[in-house]
């Protein structure tokens, strides 16, 4: 019995269709059993017992294979050279070498995020659930943990974005609750916008922080002075990102918004702010957009982290002079979220 054209073509789409479906099914198991092979590999770095044991860098270790994402350190005098590896897997890392805070992600059928608390012997010693992504954290010298989550939106420069920052102690107790409930006051005015966003803390001591806050529907961007007791956030300056306070006190680093009139994302250049004098020096010899909480390496130098452009999920970690006056320069290389341990 003949089939009609029409039965005939409908039986050659639907043979093609599976065999697109069959080919691509292929592909993806094939691309997901490769990514799976180069996780499982030995990631290729130089390695060295000891070096948690003397001033050093910590941070996130972005070189492909099966130490990715596990927390390392480098030696204070030798940034470029071999590292010890953790066990510790972070997003995210700040340490002052006794105590050390990780942010993570736990994947599974369901997505979790959490914050932990590590001793020295990268026990866990407190831990609490975060309400998104991770994406900032900072340890006080008084033993306080602030921590930036995105709850809805993955990064700064998307149009909507909405985050959570909390403080808790090191024992996981929670200090403030959400900062966006703190009462803030603009030139001595109180402000309730509903749309406000707080993130990068820096600390000042167990009761003073810096923050940036964020409302759209004022369109401003606040560098805020935070005070824990009070539960106020002030506002001092216009444009200022994820502030980084430096080891003498006396300037913050950030990340300033340098777009050109008409762009619609933000390109963030490091820039320093003078407390005393309140005069910002725009950091210009970095021409990338540096989307980052910038750390102190010294009173001089600053660290940050970028990714590479050709190698999705590698990041290095850069430097910078707090004067602009050197070009940067890869300091850590496969790395993020620096924390320098004296």
């Amino acid at each position: 019995m003949n089939r009609s054209p029409a039965i005939r073509r409908r039986t050659s789409f639907a043979v093609l269709v599976l065999v697109v479906l069959a080919g691509t099914g292929w592909y993806v198991a094939a691309q997901v059993r490769q990514a799976r092979a180069e996780h499982a590999a030995p990631t290729q770095v130089e390695m060295a017992e000891g070096v948690l044991d003397g001033p050093h860098v910590l941070f996130r270790g972005t070189a492909p294979g099966d130490l990715y994402g596990r927390v390392a350190a480098v030696a204070l005098d030798d940034l470029s050279g071999p590292r010890e590896v953790t066990p510790a897997v972070c997003d995210r890392v700040d340490s002052d070498g006794e105590t050390t805070v990780c942010l993570r992600t736990r994947r599974g059928v369901v997505t979790t995020y959490e914050a932990e608390v590590l001793d020295a012997a990268w026990r866990t010693t407190a831990s609490w659930p975060l309400p998104g992504m991770p994406s900032r954290t900072r340890l006080s010298p008084d033993g306080l943990v602030a921590t930036t989550s995105f709850v809805t939106g993955h990064s700064y420069a998307a149009t909507g974005f909405s985050t959570e920052t909390t403080v808790h102690g090191a024992d996981g107790a929670d200090v403030s609750g959400n900062l966006e409930d703190f009462t803030l006051l603009a030139d001595g005015k109180r402000l309730a916008p509903v749309d406000r966003n707080v993130w990068g803390v820096t600390f000042v001591d167990a009761r003073y922080f810096y923050a940036t806050v964020q409302s759209r529907s004022e369109g401003r961007t606040w560098l805020v002075r935070g005070d824990l007791a009070e539960r106020t956030l002030v506002t001092l300056l216009d444009g200022v990102e994820c502030p980084s306070l430096s080891p003498d006190g006396t300037r913050l680093a950030f990340k300033h918004d340098a777009r050109k009139p008409g762009d619609v994302t933000p390109h963030w250049t490091p820039a320093v702010l003078d407390l005393a004098t309140m005069t910002v020096t725009v950091l210009d010899a970095e021409q990338r957009s540096v989307d980052d909480q910038i750390a102190w390496l010294d009173d001089v130098t600053l660290l940050y982290g970028l990714p590479r452009a050709d190698e999705p999920g590698t990041t290095d970690v850069w430097s910078l002079t707090a004067d602009g006056t050197a070009d940067p320069a890869v300091a850590i290389p496969q790395a993020w979220s620096p924390s320098v341990v004296e």
